[in-house]
This record gives C-alpha cells, sequence and structure tokens, in this order.
C-alpha cells in the first residue's frame, strides 16, 4: 500500500511524456552516457516547483549506500531522543557511509521493514526491500532516482524539523572518504560547486580501493568484488554490475535536488566508473543551468 502521490508527481509524468520542445523539458541537449553504462537522473528544481531534468525516472538500482538515509529516516522517527552512542553512528553513517553503523540500525529496526515502512510513509513508487534471500543486505534495497529525490523532498518539506535539520545536517558535511577507504567525493562533490549536501552509494568494487582516500600511497588495482563477478537472476537490480550514485541539494541556497544512479559494465575499474559518473553529473548540472 502506498501513501497517495504528491502533488509533483504529474508534473514529472508531464515531463517525461512531453515532446522536447515542452516548457517543462529543458531544451538544451542533455548528457550522453556512454555505451555499457546506464544512467538515471531526475532533477527538482525548488524555486519554480518543477522537474527540470528527468531520464529513466522510475527505473530501479540496487541502493548501494543511499539507502542509509531511508534507515536514518526510520530510526529518528521511531523515538523522541537519541542516546549518545546513536548519535555517532548516524554521523558516521551519513557522514562518511559507514557500513557497520548501517548495519547495526538494519538489524536493530528490522531490516527489510524499515523499506517496507518508509516507503510507505514518503509514498515512494519504486523502493522495495532486499529480496527474501538476501535479508542482511542493506545494499540490494531498490530504488530509483525519482524515489530519491522525493526523499530529499520529503526531508525538506514534511519532516520534523528535528529529523531533517540531523540528516540534512551530516550530509552538508559528508567527508572526502568513506569509512571504507573509498573516495566518495565523486558525482556532486567534483563536479557541482559548493554549496552542497549529498549521499554517495557505490558497490561491487571489492573491499579495497585502488588508492586509499586519506593518503594511503598503495595503488594496486581493486579486486572486483565476488557480487560483480556472479549475475544471476537474483532479484537485485543490475546484480553483476559495479553502481555509483551520487545524490543531493545542489545550488545556492539548496534550490535543486539531485539524484543520478549509474550502473557500470561488468569489471570496470573503480577510476573509470568514478569518471564516467562525475563526468555525466557536470554535464547534467550545466544543462540546469545553461
Amino acid at each position: 500500500m502506498r501513501t497517495t502521490p504528491l502533488t509533483a508527481v504529474p508534473l514529472l509524468v508531464a515531463a517525461l511524456a512531453a515532446p522536447a520542445h515542452a516548457a517543462t523539458v529543458p531544451a538544451a541537449q542533455p548528457p550522453r552516457v556512454p555505451a555499457g553504462t546506464t544512467a538515471a537522473w531526475v532533477v527538482f528544481d525548488r524555486q519554480s516547483g518543477k522537474f527540470v531534468a528527468a531520464r529513466n525516472a522510475h527505473r530501479k538500482f540496487r541502493s548501494a549506500s543511499v539507502v542509509k538515509i531511508l534507515i536514518a529516516i526510520d530510526y529518528l522517527e521511531r523515538r523522541t531522543s537519541v542516546p549518545a552512542a546513536d548519535a555517532k553512528l548516524l554521523r558516521i553513517m551519513l557522514r562518511s557511509s559507514d557500513d557497520d553503523a548501517a548495519s547495526a540500525f538494519w538489524d536493530r529496526l528490522g531490516k527489510g521493514q524499515i523499506i517496507v515502512r518508509t516507503a510507505r510513509k514518503l509514498g515512494l513508487a519504486d523502493t522495495t526491500p532486499p529480496p527474501a534471500s538476501k535479508p542482511g543486505f542493506w545494499g540490494y534495497t531498490s530504488l530509483s532516482a525519482y524515489d530519491i529525490v522525493r526523499t530529499y523532498r520529503y526531508l525538506l518539506d514534511r519532516a520534523a524539523p528535528r529529523v531533517r535539520d540531523t540528516i540534512l545536517g551530516h550530509l552538508r558535511a559528508a567527508t572526502p572518504c568513506g569509512t571504507d577507504g573509498f573516495d566518495q567525493t565523486f558525482g556532486i562533490p567534483d563536479a557541482v560547486p559548493r554549496p552542497w549536501a549529498v549521499k554517495q552509494g557505490w558497490s561491487g568494487f571489492g573491499t579495497t580501493p585502488p588508492v586509499r582516500c586519506g593518503g594511503d600511497a598503495r595503488a594496486a588495482a581493486a579486486p572486483i568484488s565476488w557480487i560483480a563477478q556472479r549475475a544471476a537472476e537474483s532479484g537485485v537490480p543490475d546484480y553483476g554490475r559495479p553502481v555509483l550514485h551520487t545524490s543531493g541539494l545542489v545550488g545556492k541556497g539548496e534550490r535543486y535536488v539531485m539524484a543520478l544512479l549509474t550502473a557500470h559494465p561488468a569489471g570496470a575499474s573503480w577510476n573509470t566508473s568514478v569518471k564516467r559518473t562525475t563526468t555525466l553529473t557536470r554535464s547534467l548540472y550545466r544543462h540546469i543551468t545553461r
């Protein structure tokens, strides 16, 4: 069961269905997606109240760490106070994309039921829990660019101030490095001028970055994880392909809500995938601000 969509939903539908010359769709050429890469994006202009860019808006991707926003919403809305230990977990989960912190909340709050609850409350059209065979894998949640933008808009327009300020405050202070050693400045942080608030996601690149973020000079190629080596009928979007996602609030006064999701060819390197994603993000930002 889903809640009634926000009044903005018809705007997106119209933007997707309208001809290229329609006022709701920018006339400039959209970013060019490289061969072998699957990309989806949605951008909402808070100043005009319109969707100004959309591609594959409802196409499902595996969430990777973007789902941590939903985990944080569910946690904060189910309690009136936050113990110091949990406040620390929220901070590192949202700012530095810490996986252990996410797993602690995931296990404590009912795993996939977190997704069921938040999807219903926020009216998310394409968000579903991980397959029943993989209940512990929060990163296997399915979602879309449309739903990510809707989630940010929920935080901005409908969430209680303490929920909004906690989550967006952490995303405004996102660290350059994830706690796993991967550099999370791809996409929006590298392509869009400040100010911004961001939540990044990556999956399928193994556990060791090619060069550890933060000064470690190791430069061995990152091993591709078993996820990226075994394409199978798993119920997980793009299973067998590495994914990189960048999302957040960008522009002066956080004018735009942006989500760009990408799936790359099986075996694609971290560096190549980051370059593709950042180039797409830069082109998309220029497209909406031309």
